[in-house]
């Protein structure tokens, strides 16, 4: 690897704005806010609107609509049923 061209991997915390959900992991972000973690050191904080805390796929709040295919929808369309 060359020397001197690679982002620093740090530690950082991710905040979800929604839910105040957060998360601490590996990261190459960087961040002028901090927050002090459970631990009592001080990371870099970044917030994010969507986590696995709020995003529908996780939560199982997710909406189906029954669309039909596009045969279905074809014939709807121009009363051809």
């Amino acid at each position: 690897m060359k020397k001197d061209i690679h982002p620093e991997y740090q530690q950082v915390v991710f905040m979800d704005t929604n839910s105040g959900f957060s998360f601490l992991t590996g990261s190459t972000k960087t961040s002028n806010e901090t927050i002090e973690w459970e631990d009592g050191k001080t990371y870099p904080l970044l917030k994010v609107e969507v986590s696995s805390d709020t995003h529908p796929f996780y939560t199982g709040r997710q909406k189906f609509s029954d669309r039909g295919g596009r045969a279905e929808r074809f014939l709807k369309k121009y009363n051809m049923n």
